[in-house]
C-alpha cells in the first residue's frame, strides 16, 4: 500500500484514482469519463498519467 502520492507508479490505473481520492469505483470511473484527463487504454485498462492527476489537483490543467 503506498502512503504518499510521491509512492505511486507514473502511471496511474482506476484502482490508484480511488486509493488517493477515498472514492469508490464507480466515481472514479465517472470522473475520468467527467474531467479533462487524457487516457490510455490498454484492453480494459485505462491508464492516466500521475502528473496529469496531479495537474488537475491542484488546478493547472491546461485545456
Amino acid at each position: 500500500m503506498y502512503h504518499f502520492l510521491t509512492d505511486y507508479p507514473d502511471l496511474l490505473e482506476v484502482s490508484h484514482i480511488q486509493q488517493i481520492l477515498r472514492i469508490g469505483r464507480r466515481q472514479a470511473y465517472e470522473l475520468i469519463r467527467s474531467a479533462p484527463f487524457p487516457i490510455v487504454r490498454d484492453g480494459k485498462r485505462i491508464i492516466i498519467a500521475k502528473e496529469v492527476l496531479i495537474n488537475w489537483l491542484t488546478g493547472t490543467v491546461e485545456k
